[in-house]
């Protein structure tokens, strides 16, 4: 009995101590205090509309997050996601606007292209065998110029769409609880992390995600056709960006074809602040959501010190090579 009681706490305490979820309480110390930090240097920060403002400008980084957390869980890496959101939005822009077709026809085209563009992603990594850091970089390029060349570089907006705007800047949860005015934006957020987390947690595809970027030959040998899974991963992150790029053209209402590039460095960086390791095998959804809402806060804060932009961008410089560099510390041996 003695024994019982003495290990049952050790066991706890080992699966609260591991890296993942140390990883994730120290991301989430972080995000406390630079709040702290903020609402002490602005008394505009805690504001009720600057917090909704941070939600809101989360929901687009958070689900291109959660996109890229499943990739690079496999040991890859997709430079591509920023160009894809504004590919799936430009899509968008034509079914609705272009065609006139109806709204849920447009949402499906915006998922479906991304899905799309993610399998050919993942084709060029599974079967032609090109780095994931080259295949997707080039990905990202060819999405930049079919953005520019279908669009005719100039935006698309969405006046003539009635209700599309809503998908973002609407809120379904302030109609029910006036008190609470959260955009729908991040309700789709949190659903979209609360279904690749099952996902993740739950399916055989999220079983052979680890699994791939654990040890890929072992699964190689073990019979698993590793090609389809992986094409599988990458289309699914894809369809995820599809829903990222109807959250930015909703939130604006138009499609800004020349928007996409950095979004990919900022939402690679929420994935590895949040405990993610680039060398695969290793992630969690909610740290990656945790990371997603870091980045926004210190984006905001800075902005509501009126930090010049130049000088932001150096931040989110700063703040990616500390977190590879932690990856690398968490994932040196003893």
């Amino acid at each position: 009995m003695t024994t019982l009681t003495t290990d049952a706490p050790k066991s706890a305490l080992s699966r609260l101590l591991t890296a993942g979820t140390h990883q994730k309480l120290l991301a989430f110390a972080s995000l406390i205090v630079l709040l702290i930090g903020f609402s002490i240097a602005s008394p505009n920060f805690m504001q009720t509309s600057n917090m909704i403002a941070i939600l809101q400008a989360a929901s687009v980084n958070g689900v291109l997050a959660i996109a890229v957390t499943l990739v690079i869980i496999t040991g890859g890496i997709d430079l591509s996601v920023g160009t894809m959101m504004t590919f799936t939005a430009v899509i968008t822009g034509v079914v609705l606007t272009f065609l006139g077709l109806p709204l849920i026809l447009g949402v499906f085209a915006a998922i479906a292209t991304g899905a799309f563009c993610g399998s050919c992603s993942g084709t060029f990594v599974a079967k032609m065998k090109i780095p994931p850091f080259i295949a997707t970089l080039g990905m990202m390029l060819i999405l930049k110029g079919l953005s520019l060349v279908i669009s005719g570089t100039r935006p698309i907006y969405f006046n003539d769409t009635p209700g599309f705007s809503e998908i973002s800047r609407g809120s379904i949860l302030g109609e029910v609880f006036p008190a609470l005015p959260i955009p729908n934006g991040v309700l789709i957020l949190f659903i979209v992390a609360a279904a690749a987390a099952y996902v993740l947690n739950r399916t055989v595809l999220g079983r052979y995600c680890f699994a791939l970027g654990s040890n890929e030959e072992s699964v190689r040998l073990s019979g698993v056709n590793t090609d389809r899974w992986k094409i599988a991963i990458y289309a699914l992150s894809g369809a995820i960006v599809g829903v990222a790029g109807l959250l930015i053209a909703s939130r604006l209402n138009s499609a800004q074809p020349a928007l996409g590039l950095g979004y990919e460095l900022e939402a690679i960086a929420a994935v590895v602040i949040g405990g993610t390791s680039l060398s695969g095998g290793r992630g969690s959804i909610l740290g990656s959501l945790i990371g997603a809402l870091i980045m926004a806060v210190l984006t905001n804060g800075l902005r509501v010190l009126s930090v010049a932009q130049e000088w932001q961008t150096v931040v989110t410089g700063a703040i990616i090579i500390l977190a590879v560099y932690a990856d690398m510390m968490r994932r040196k041996p003893s």
